[in-house]
């Protein structure tokens, strides 16, 4: 028998947490979809204060869903991101792509000049063209994204840009938010991370299109 007096219903956790999640945070700046995104979010981290910094363009949680619901594919900077991704929920079984770890990404990044994450981005050129992009770990990334829309006519339907650290991280968010070329949902400041990316991700393909 345990010393400590918790709460084990998981259904009830669960309401809980939301519900203390909607009296807590101030959501009400957001659309309807926006909300649904910035709740799941707040509560993959615990934090109600970042639905302050949360960013989102004109109709970019609707342009994501319908994305995903033609079947595009998702592109993700980090394996952590792709493994948040849940895999039942995506509404057209959506390939989650993640290459890092491709054999030829540390040769390329050392052409480039750059980090791995930054250069796995190469590889994404022929896919780029309407995916749903999630950047959840390297602001590298995110800067090397904008990069490559400098130098393609090929647009991603969203990106999701929420890079976490210290250097750069705010920075590349920033350079997105002000960049007219792309749809996205953006976390401002130091915050981030792969497990705020794909809880945004889950968030967009559980509601239906």
């Amino acid at each position: 028998m345990s010393r400590y007096n918790y709460l084990r219903d998981g259904a009830e956790i669960y309401r809980r947490s939301f519900a203390t999640i909607r009296t807590e945070a101030d959501l009400a700046r957001f659309a309807r979809d926006e909300e649904q995104v910035a709740v799941r979010m707040i509560h993959a981290c615990g934090m109600v204060e970042i639905a302050g910094d949360l960013v989102f363009s004109n109709g970019a949680v609707a342009q994501a869903r319908r994305a995903l619901w033609q079947g595009a594919p998702i592109l993700c900077d980090s394996k952590m991101l792709a493994r948040g991704i849940i895999a039942a929920r995506l509404p057209h079984a959506n390939e989650v792509i993640c290459t890092l770890e491709d054999p030829g990404v540390p040769s390329l990044a050392q052409k480039l000049g750059t980090t791995r994450s930054a250069a796995a981005l190469e590889l994404w050129r022929d896919r780029l063209d309407g995916a749903v992009v999630a950047i959840g770990n390297a602001p590298t990334a995110l800067f090397h994204l904008l990069d490559m829309l400098d130098e393609t006519s090929a647009r991603p339907a969203c990106v999701l840009g929420m890079p976490v650290g210290f250097v750069g991280a705010a920075e590349s968010k920033d350079a997105l938010i002000a960049d007219a070329r792309a749809s996205f949902i953006a976390i401002k400041g130091r915050k981030g991370g792969s497990a705020m990316a794909a809880a945004a991700l889950n968030a967009i393909a559980s509601e239906s299109e």
